[in-house]
Formats: structure tokens, sequence, C-alpha cells
């Protein structure tokens, strides 16, 4: 099951990352026959993840309008993962740790404090502590920080296993891949009614969900109200062995004279560090000097990891929209639907894009709380542009 792709279908995910598998597997509970295409499964940005389910840790200025998509998304992961294990019959490393965000200094202690009160102004679930509470939760965290937030309801899961869960789980509900990348949609009269692959070979599909990360956009036969692109954002991961006891009990996140890092303990001992963000273009290879920075600023913060071995060092790219939130839903085109360009949150956010996916899919309504993710919100900008040419 699970291992060739049918010529015909009612959907034809494009693209294998998490969201494409998570969208596909929930289409295939609902009872549609389902192809998933993509010529590298699971090699972009899923693979280079940190794992990180970050709602409150994650918030930005200006992104208030994702908050409550990413904070609907969190309250699914329980009964997502439960499903999810026992439809594969593996696990997929969720772990209830909490995030504490530190400061390294005065000034950060300042600038988190008034991201504290934004948090708090939303209803976030965040606790200000100091340096010696800090200490208390996180012995091993370096003498002087002078204090930082606590989320305890921002967890984690482990990126590689929940990507083949949710592989194994699609595959048991019937559903076929392609190794092949989807070059352009095929239109028939008014909708989309397949695409065709760089093999040549054209898939017929009831409905095509554009699923491919930074590459969404590089597919042919797309509206002009979907001309916005999705840039690319690389960035750089960092996989850690350590020996003895635990480095770390929580996710960890600061910024070290400027620059963001976050160091996510796995179970199994390992530390995934991260992570970079530079906008070089689908350019995948690794730089000397990121690494450098990442390693530099964790051990600021964790002294420790300095004797941690390096595992794996890894690139992805994120894809991000003019706003950053996601595009999920239907386009103006019938028979395409978006789920892509969730930038920093597609771990966090394929539960509740699967669920609006596979409703959408199976005959059923826009969703409110879907409003700031609508693919149809660049389409004056769209517009606009078009004409000016």
């Amino acid at each position: 099951m699970g291992t060739s792709a049918a010529r015909n279908a009612d959907v034809l995910v494009a693209g294998a990352g998490v969201i494409g598998l998570a969208v596909a597997w929930r289409a295939a509970q609902r009872g549609l026959s389902v192809t998933v295409a993509d010529p590298a499964a699971g090699s972009g940005a899923t693979n280079a993840a940190a794992g990180m389910l970050a709602p409150v840790t994650e918030l930005a200025y200006g992104e208030t309008p994702l908050l409550a998509l990413n904070v609907s998304s969190a309250r699914r992961y329980p009964s997502f993962v439960a499903e999810l294990e026992q439809d594969s019959a593996m696990t997929v490393g969720y772990r209830t740790c909490g995030t504490l965000q530190v400061a390294w200094d005065g000034a950060d202690l300042a600038a988190l404090r008034d991201l504290h009160a934004f948090q708090l102004s939303l209803g976030l679930a965040a606790e200000l502590v100091t340096g010696r509470e800090l200490h208390r939760l996180e012995p091993g965290l370096a003498v002087g920080l002078p204090g930082g937030v606590v989320a305890a309801g921002d967890h984690q899961v482990d990126n590689r296993l929940l990507y083949a869960a949710l592989r194994a789980a699609a595959a048991r509900e019937g559903v076929a891949f392609a190794a092949s990348r989807v070059t352009d949609l095929v239109v028939t009269g008014d909708r989309v009614t397949g695409a065709r692959l760089d093999t040549g070979e054209v898939l017929g599909a009831g409905a095509v969900v554009l699923a491919a990360g930074a590459w969404s956009m590089q597919v042919g036969g797309l509206p002009p109200d979907l001309l916005p692109t999705i840039r690319p954002v690389k960035g750089q991961t960092l996989r850690l062995r350590t020996t003895g006891e635990p480095l770390l009990r929580h996710v960890l996140r600061g910024s070290v004279r400027g620059s963001p890092v976050y160091l996510v303990p796995r179970a199994d001992g390992g530390i995934v560090v991260g992570a970079s963000s530079e906008a070089v273009g689908f350019d995948l290879r690794p730089r000397a000097g990121a690494v450098y920075e990442l390693l530099r600023d964790a051990q600021a913060l964790l002294p420790a990891i300095g004797e941690a071995e390096i595992d794996e060092i890894s690139t992805g790219l994120r894809p991000a929209t003019p706003d950053n939130a996601p595009l999920i839903g239907r386009t103006s085109l019938p028979g395409l639907l978006l789920a892509t360009g969730h930038y920093r949150n597609g771990l966090l956010l394929a539960p509740v894009t699967a669920d609006t996916i596979a409703d959408l899919l199976a005959g059923g309504a826009d969703q409110p709380e879907l409003a700031a993710a609508a693919p149809t919100r660049f389409a004056a900008t769209a517009a606009a542009a078009v004409a000016a040419r």
C-alpha cells in the first residue's frame, strides 16, 4: 500500500513534507483517494526543523493575527499525536517540557518584560522569573543571566519521528506516492483537474493541494491573485549528542548580543541547536559562519554544550509570505487549495492545516479562524502588480 502513484485520484497533494503528509492522511481518513507527489519526500524544511511547538515564545510584534491559529493548533496536538501514534504504531517524540525564554543582559531583560506584558495582554500563559529562579529550573545555565519567561504550554515534537509516523499512517490509509515533482497545474475550463509531473506524466485529480513549501510558487499555472511569492528563508540547525545526565529539561530560547538562538533537548540525550536565518534564495549550502555563531551563542547560555559531539549540520528553506502567515484554504481557481507558506510554524500548524484542508476537500465550509491564512488576502496587491507591468 502507498508505494506507487494512481493515475487519477480525488486529491493530488504536491509536496510530502509534514504539511503535505498530514493533509494526505486526514483526507484519506475521510474516504478520499489521495496521491502525494514529491521527488525528495521529507528532505526540506521538515527535515531541518527543531520541532518547537511554541505559540507563546514564538509570538512576534505585528503577527497577532496568526496567534489564534497557532494556539488552536497547539491545543489540537495531544489528540492529533494520540491518533497518529495509534494509526502508525510509531511514536513521535511529543514532549510537554515547557520553554524557557531567557535574557542575556539587562537590555534583553527589559525587552523581555515588554514582550511578557504583551503576551499577558493577549491572554497567553507566561510567567516572568528571576535569574535565581531560572537556575532552579535549569542549573546548567550560565551564571549571571538576569531573568526570563517560563511558557509551560510551549512544547516540542521530534520532527523526524513525526514525519515517519505520518508517512506510515498515510500509507496505511491507502495514500499513493509519486517520486516526482509537480511542474504545472492542468486546468480544464475554469477549474484545476490535475497536474503535470517532471516526468511528463499527467495525473488527474478532483482537487490539487499545493503544499510544496518554499518551492510552491514555482509550479506553473497559478492564478494572478497568488502572485505574491513565497520567499525562501534559509535556516541551519545543529544536532548535538551529549553523554551522562541531560543538560536541559526545557526548551531554551534566548538572544545573545542580538542573535537569537534556541536549544531543544531530545529524550535520547540529543540537543537541536538553531537556527540561522538567511535570505539567500534557494542556496542550501551549509555556511561555516552560521555554525560558529550558533555554537557560540548556545554555549553562552549553556556552557556545558561545548563538550557535546556534533552529529549533524542541517539546512532547510522556510517558506515565508509577505506577512509571515501561511496560505491555507481554497483559492480563486476552483479545484486548487493551498497549504503552504508556514514559515517558522510548519510543525505547530500541521494539525489545524490538515483538519482544515481535509474538511474543505470533503465539502466543508471555510472556517472564520482561518481568515488570517486566507490565500486570497493578497489579491489586491497582486492585481496592482500585474496592472503595473
